[in-house]
C-alpha cells in the first residue's frame, strides 16, 4: 500500500499525466507530521474515500521533520493541487507559511491543529479531552498514585501539548483548562502523583527507547510510563522487557499500534486512548472535495469537525482490532 517515492512515503490514486482542466477530478493531498504506523490507517481512509467520491489523491509522510514537510507542501503547490490536509508539526512557527499556502489552495488541518492560521477547518479529536481520558486510565492503573513519566515525539505540535496537559491535569485533580501549560523540565506533583519528566524524541526511535531506559535508570521507583504517540508505547515495552521490569511498571498508551493492542491482551499495557486516523483521511477527502465545489455547509461554526476518541482496554481490544483489520482489508 505504501510506496517509497523521492525520499518520503507516498501513494496516489487515479493520477494522470494530463494537464488539469475544468472537468478533471479534484486533486487533493494528505500530509502527515512524520513517519509512523499510525498513519497507515489514515492512508487507507484517503484511498477508500478518494475511490468512492471520485477524486485524485496523494498521501505523504515527511521523514525529516519540519523542513521536509515544508518541501512536500511547496511541491504540491507547484503541481497545482486543489486542496491540502496537513497535520502541522510546529503550528506557532508554521502559521505564516500555512497562511501563504491557504492563499494558494484550500487548506485544512487534521490530527493536530494550527488554530491561529487561515486554515478552513480542523478534523480530529479534542486532544485536551483525550489527554484527560488517558489520565483516567493512569488513575485506574495506579489508584494509589506514584511516580510517572511521559514520553512523546515533540511538544511543538498542538496535539501533543494539549494531550500531555490533559493527562497532567487529570491525574493531579485539576479543573479543566486547556490553556494551562506546565513547562517540561520540572517535576509536577499533586493528588498522590509525581510527574518526574516529559521526554521528547523528535520521531527518532533510538532516542525514544533511550529516553525510557534513562527514566528506568534514574527513577528506580517509577510506577508508570505514559506514551502519547503511537510508537512510544512499543518502545516503552521494549525497554521494560530488556530491563526485566515488564509487568512491574504500568504502561498507559495512546493510539492503536499492533504491539500496544497485543500488550493490552497480554496484560502488559493497561489501556490506550485511540483516535480514528482512518476517518481523518476519509473525512479530509470528503471535506476538501466539497470545498472545491464551494460547499462549506458541513463546517461547524467553530471550524472544528470533532472525531471522538475512545478508551480501549482488555474488554474492548479484540473487537477494536478486528474492526481495524477490516478497514485495512486484512
Amino acid at each position: 500500500m505504501l510506496l517509497a517515492v523521492a525520499g518520503y512515503f507516498a501513494f496516489s490514486y487515479r493520477e494522470s499525466a494530463e494537464q488539469p482542466n475544468a472537468n478533471a477530478a479534484p486533486r487533493l493531498a494528505f500530509v502527515t507530521n512524520g513517519v509512523a504506523d499510525f498513519w497507515v490507517l489514515a492512508g487507507k481512509g484517503v484511498e477508500d474515500a478518494a475511490s468512492e467520491i471520485g477524486v485524485t489523491s496523494s498521501f505523504h509522510m515527511p521523514p525529516d521533520g519540519l523542513a521536509d514537510q515544508k518541501r512536500i507542501i511547496e511541491d504540491l503547490i507547484v503541481k497545482g493541487v486543489d486542496g491540502i490536509a496537513i497535520s502541522p508539526i510546529d503550528p506557532v512557527n508554521q502559521t505564516p507559511f500555512l497562511d501563504r499556502i491557504a492563499a494558494q489552495t484550500l487548506l485544512i488541518t487534521h490530527d493536530s491543529d494550527a488554530p491561529d492560521s487561515k486554515r478552513i477547518c480542523f478534523i480530529g479529536v479534542d486532544n485536551y479531552e483525550a489527554g484527560r481520558m488517558c489520565g483516567e486510565l493512569v488513575q485506574q492503573a495506579l489508584p494509589d498514585g506514584g511516580q510517572v513519566a511521559i514520553f512523546v515525539g515533540r511538544l511543538e505540535q498542538d496535539n501533543a501539548r494539549l494531550r500531555r496537559q490533559g493527562v497532567i491535569d487529570q491525574i493531579l485533580g485539576r479543573e479543566w483548562d486547556s490553556s494551562r501549560y506546565d513547562k517540561p523540565g520540572q517535576v509536577i506533583s499533586g493528588n498522590g502523583f509525581e510527574v518526574v519528566a516529559t521526554l521528547t524524541d523528535q520521531f527518532d526511535m533510538a532516542k525514544g527507547k533511550a529516553n525510557v531506559e534513562d527514566i528506568l535508570s534514574r527513577h528506580p521507583d517509577i510506577a508508570g510510563c505514559i506514551g502519547l504517540f503511537a510508537y512510544n508505547t512499543p518502545l516503552i515495552l521494549e525497554a521494560l522487557k530488556q530491563s526485566g521490569r515488564i509487568g512491574k511498571v504500568k504502561v498507559i498508551s495512546f493510539d492503536e499500534d499492533e504491539r500496544t493492542l497485543q500488550g493490552i491482551i497480554d496484560g502488559t499495557v493497561h489501556g490506550t486512548i485511540v483516535q480514528n486516523p482512518y476517518e481523518y483521511g476519509a473525512a479530509s477527502m470528503r471535506l476538501l472535495k466539497a470545498l472545491v465545489a464551494g460547499d462549506r455547509s458541513s463546517i461547524p461554526d467553530d471550524g472544528i469537525i470533532k472525531v471522538p476518541a475512545r478508551t480501549i482496554r482488555k474488554a474492548e481490544v479484540e473487537q477494536f482490532r478486528a474492526d481495524m483489520y477490516k478497514k485495512l482489508g486484512q
